[in-house]
């Protein structure tokens, strides 16, 4: 179901099963009070080793999100999912959840063009331009702005979860985002294995994103197939 092979800095096997189940209690396919299938079958169905599957159930027993119960089994406890690396991950498959990952397009240090909303403090960022999956599934292509005064992204670090990167490699965390959501034209840098061509129509977010600061760090622009993916968000 998952894998490391593909990039040598993805989230380790136990942490993305761990996000996965996450995102299931928060789409509501997994319920507060729902038992999980015996550790060996659930192994199995997600094609990991049972010790693998224990290490990612207590990270989930860490968050409060499972209840471990001698000689009964392992209970899901919904307690919200703010802990998770894909906290602020949005978009999920029609039947809810899906694990976030990405292909890299490219990772560029340059001059905010003139185009580009007003955010923090530089007038130079990191630009990473991504394809997005939600499992094996291609829903999205994304190009995200990060402030020259919070670090510089390196290609060779950066890993599915760029929370995390931020968190990991330029020690600041990312503590409230406001979004717009709309329709607009696919960009012209549209990779040819995207499910819609360029200057198709798409759904399109676009993201501010602060840390402790006053002014956003990030700007973000996100295009996503509506019949592949649904932009959700639970207030609570």
């Amino acid at each position: 179901m998952t894998s490391n092979s593909r990039n040598p800095n993805a989230l380790p096997i136990y942490v993305q099963i761990s996000e996965l189940l996450i995102r299931d209690i928060a789409a509501g396919r997994l319920i507060d009070g729902e038992r999980l299938p015996p550790e060996r079958d659930m192994a199995s169905q997600l094609n990991v080793s049972v010790g693998t599957l224990r290490k990612s159930l207590a990270e989930l027993e860490k968050k409060g999100m499972l209840e471990r119960i001698q000689g009964s089994g392992n209970y899901i406890r919904e307690t919200g999912t703010q802990n998770s690396v894909y906290a602020m991950f949005r978009l999920e498959l029609p039947e809810g959840g899906g694990l976030p990952r990405a292909d890299i397009l490219s990772v560029d240090h340059l001059k905010k063009p003139a185009d580009l909303p007003q955010f923090g403090q530089s007038d130079h960022g990191s630009r990473v331009r991504r394809m997005r999956y939600l499992n094996d599934t291609i829903i999205a292509v994304e190009e995200i702005w990060l402030d020259e005064s919070a670090g510089r992204i390196d290609r060779n670090l950066l890993s599915d979860s760029l929370y995390r990167y931020y968190q990991q490699q330029l020690g600041f965390w990312i503590t409230r985002a406001e979004d717009r959501v709309s329709v607009a034209a696919l960009p012209g840098w549209t990779p040819p294995g995207f499910t819609k061509l360029a200057g198709q129509t798409a759904g399109y977010i676009e993201r501010f994103s602060w840390s402790e600061k006053s002014e956003p760090v990030e700007f973000s622009k996100t295009w996503f197939d509506p019949d592949r993916a649904t932009y959700v968000q639970r207030l609570k």
